[in-house]
């Protein structure tokens, strides 16, 4: 799979559903061998099955938004239980309930600390730097 935004999460920005900068935005690292992507119908946390979802960041920090470029602080997923590779992790709005926590974007290649199995220790996955950061609307 490719780096991609969820069409829903593109939606949700144009209808001030999501604010990327006031919002609580978080990670979750993905295990991808259990989930399969579909950045058309999948909509909510719950469309990842608990299973596949690896751990759970803190809240980004530093969050800008220039030019509908879409950057934050690294991230550090700390204390991650030790289980299968993971391979890619997906933003979301959280609402701290799975079913209204809106995806925003699913990043597979331009994270560099991917793919990584998890030992019981910390996961520091470091964003893009590049033009586009993290995401470009």
């Amino acid at each position: 799979m490719v780096n991609g935004v969820y069409d829903t999460g593109r939606a949700a920005f144009l209808n001030a559903g999501i604010n990327w900068t006031s919002d609580n935005i978080k990670a979750v690292l993905i295990n991808t061998a259990s989930y399969t992507v579909n950045l058309s119908t999948h909509a909510f946390l719950s469309d990842i099955a608990a299973g596949a979802r690896a751990a759970t960041s803190a809240n980004l920090t530093t969050k800008t938004s220039t030019a509908g470029v879409a950057d934050a602080a690294d991230i550090t997923f700390s204390a991650v239980p030790t289980g299968p590779a993971c391979g890619a992790y997906v933003l979301y709005k959280d609402t701290t309930v799975a079913t209204t926590s809106q995806l925003i974007c699913y990043v597979d290649t331009v994270a560099s600390g991917l793919p990584v199995t998890p030992n019981g220790g910390d996961i520091t996955v470091t964003f893009d730097n590049g033009t586009n950061k993290i995401f470009k609307l």
